[in-house]
């Protein structure tokens, strides 16, 4: 029986096809949503800028442009400049930052998260007429949450380094190795507020012209978390700390850490504000190695030139420079060489002082003291002597 030989089907050539056409939709729909995204950040960029403007923050691009397409959203920002107006105590005159380019970056799976990168240098001016310039090597920052609440934000800078522009040039402020902040929202609302968490860590940070003491590389690791906010919306910051105030809000010092040498010093405390803006508080303090210190107060050496009544309004409100320089010179008389002593020998004599305000610890396995830092309306206060002075911050 011979085999019956049947005619084969025609392939259905649609088929080949639906396979690329379908990508190709695809491909066209992807496309069409992320031109219709990228042209609505325009829109939601100017909504923030407006936001901003309200609280004395304003911001500006020279040039502003969108790209990463296909699976990301990459903004540039050329010639940025941020002014801000009302931002400090009795301050309502501008100060004014001029940087290069900020290039801001979201993936389109996940677009509440923004990553920035900012490009050196920046120029900064008051209306007093200082003007600072700033560099670093690496600039980078991120926000969670936008444009709803921010959930957590960082801020990190390698090698920044801040100086005072002068006819020569600029005069070195204050640098760093390395520098990072961080925030985000704490576990729970405290009476119907947010609660913000900050860690602030820095690595062999020096700040010259505000004492000898921070002129020296130091390290240190701040952790602190901050009550009594209604909300997150933008204010100005003196505003926003008139609204703390009035709450009854306070800035709980966790813990910090700062080694300078052999000098390590932890504190931990609550600090709040007066109805005046000033700071009132205390911190307990223990100090390993705090004999470093007196040196670089330099007592000695003022007493032996003489102390200027500015330097004891500070550390001794109501003593008079004529009254000490008097004193030495009367008990050189009674007494031949006293006073040269006294003046010789006031590093040790300030050291025992200050190891008298406190009680003895044990601090990483080194001898120290521990000691009350107060804050009294701004004024810093260890123990009797008044160290310094915060300026009102409303």
């Amino acid at each position: 029986m011979s085999d019956v030989i049947r005619p084969r089907r025609k392939q259905k050539l649609w088929r080949l096809f639906l396979m690329p056409a379908l990508v190709l939709v695809a491909a066209l729909a992807w496309s069409a949503f992320w031109f219709y995204a990228a042209s609505q950040l325009d829109a939601k960029a100017d909504a923030w800028r407006a936001r901003e403007a309200q609280s004395g923050r304003v911001y500006e691009c020279g040039k502003r442009s969108v790209a990463g397409f296909p699976f990301r959203f990459e903004v540039t920002c050329s010639e940025a400049t941020v002014k801000l107006v009302s931002q400090s105590a009795g301050s309502p005159a501008p100060v004014t930052a001029r940087l290069g380019d900020i290039l801001v970056v979201a993936q389109v799976y996940d677009p509440k998260l923004l990553i920035a990168e900012f490009s050196a240098p920046a120029t900064i001016s008051a209306p007093d007429g200082l003007a600072l310039t700033a560099t670093w090597r690496h600039a980078r920052s991120s926000i969670l949450g936008l444009p709803g609440i921010p959930q957590r934000a960082s801020i990190v800078f390698d090698a920044p380094a801040i100086g005072r522009l002068n006819g020569q040039g600029a005069t070195p402020l204050a640098r760093a190795d390395h520098v990072e902040l961080h925030a985000r929202l704490g576990e729970g609302p405290v009476q119907g507020g947010p609660v913000i968490e900050t860690v602030l860590q820095l690595r062999s940070g020096s700040l010259r012209e505000l004492h000898p003491l921070l002129a020296e590389p130091f390290d240190a690791d701040i952790r602190t978390r901050l009550t009594g906010l209604k909300d997150l919306s933008p204010k100005p910051w003196p505003a926003r700390f008139r609204e703390l105030q009035a709450a009854g809000g306070h800035v709980e010092i966790v813990q910090s850490r700062i080694q300078q040498g052999e000098l390590i010093a932890v504190s931990a405390g609550t600090l709040q504000l007066n109805a005046k803006g000033g700071i009132e508080g205390e911190l307990q303090m223990t100090v390993a190695g705090i004999e470093k210190i007196v040196p670089a107060l330099g007592i000695d050496k003022m007493l032996e030139q003489g102390v200027p009544q500015a330097t004891l309004d500070r550390v001794a409100p109501g003593v008079k420079a004529e009254d000490v320089g008097n004193l030495l010179g009367a008990l050189d008389k009674a007494i031949p060489g006293f006073g040269k002593a006294l003046r010789q020998n006031a590093n040790a004599g300030v050291t025992a002082g200050i190891n008298s305000l406190g009680k003895e610890a044990v601090l990483e396995g080194k001898k120290a003291r521990s000691f009350p830092l107060r804050f009294n309306d701004g004024a810093v206060y260890l123990g009797p002597l008044r160290v310094g002075q915060v300026p009102p911050l409303f």
